[in-house]
C-alpha cells in the first residue's frame, strides 16, 4: 500500500471540493462502499464553508463511449441522477457540471474553476481510473493542485481499476497528492471559523 500523507493546504476559500460523478448509474457493488466517505466530506465542506462543486455524467448518443467502446450506459435520467444522499448538497453546491467528458473540466467547469480562484482540489467520487483520475490529470496539467481522496473513491468496474488509478497518480500528480477522508476533514475542520 502507498504512504498517505499529510495535506498541507490552509485555506477553504482556495481549496474546493469536487463530487465527481456519484450517480445511481455508477454505484454497484464494486462502488457503493465509498457512499458514506463522498458524504462525511460533503458534510464536512459545508460544515467549513468551504466551496463544493458536483458533476453528473451523461453519455449521449453516438457519443465517443458508443462509437469507439460501444459503452450505452449513463444514458436515462435514473442512471444520471445523483444519489440521493446528495441531492440535498445541490442546492449549496458552488456548481453542478453536467458533462459528456471524463474530465470535469469542460468549458464551464474550468471557467468556475479558474474565476473562483480555486488552488487545491480535492478529488473523490467515482470511476478512480476515469472521470476521477482523469480530472486530477487535468487540474495538474492546469497549474492546480489536485488531491486524491483514497477512501472516497472506487471503480465500478472493481477495486482493481482503483488500485491501478491510484498507482498511476501516484507516479503522474505524486505519491503525497493521494490522502484519506480522515487527513482531509481533519484538516477541514482546523480551519472552522478561520475564514468567516
Amino acid at each position: 500500500m502507498m504512504a498517505m500523507w499529510k495535506a498541507d493546504w490552509v485555506n477553504p476559500r482556495s481549496t474546493a471540493l469536487l463530487v465527481i460523478d456519484v450517480q445511481q448509474g455508477f454505484v454497484n457493488q464494486h462502488s457503493r462502499d465509498v457512499l458514506p466517505a463522498v458524504v462525511r466530506l460533503a458534510e464536512g465542506w459545508r460544515a467549513a464553508g468551504a466551496p463544493l462543486m458536483l458533476s453528473r455524467f451523461h453519455n449521449a448518443p453516438g457519443s465517443p463511449y458508443e462509437r469507439i467502446t460501444g459503452w450505452t450506459r449513463l444514458r436515462t435520467p435514473e442512471e444520471q441522477a445523483l444519489v440521493s444522499e446528495l441531492r440535498p448538497y445541490v442546492g449549496t453546491a458552488a456548481a453542478v457540471i453536467d458533462k459528456a467528458q471524463a474530465s470535469i473540466f469542460t468549458p464551464e467547469g474550468a471557467r468556475i474553476i479558474r474565476d473562483a480562484g480555486w488552488t487545491d482540489l480535492v478529488l473523490c467520487g467515482i470511476d478512480t481510473d476515469a472521470c476521477v483520475y482523469d480530472s486530477a490529470m487535468t487540474a495538474y496539467q492546469s497549474g492546480y493542485r489536485p488531491w486524491i481522496v483514497v477512501d472516497a473513491c472506487a471503480s465500478s468496474g472493481g477495486p482493481q481499476y482503483h488500485d491501478a488509478a491510484l498507482l498511476l497518480a501516484a507516479r503522474n500528480i505524486g505519491a503525497k497528492q493521494l490522502v484519506t477522508s480522515e487527513t482531509v476533514l481533519t484538516r477541514i475542520r482546523g480551519t472552522e471559523g478561520a475564514h468567516a
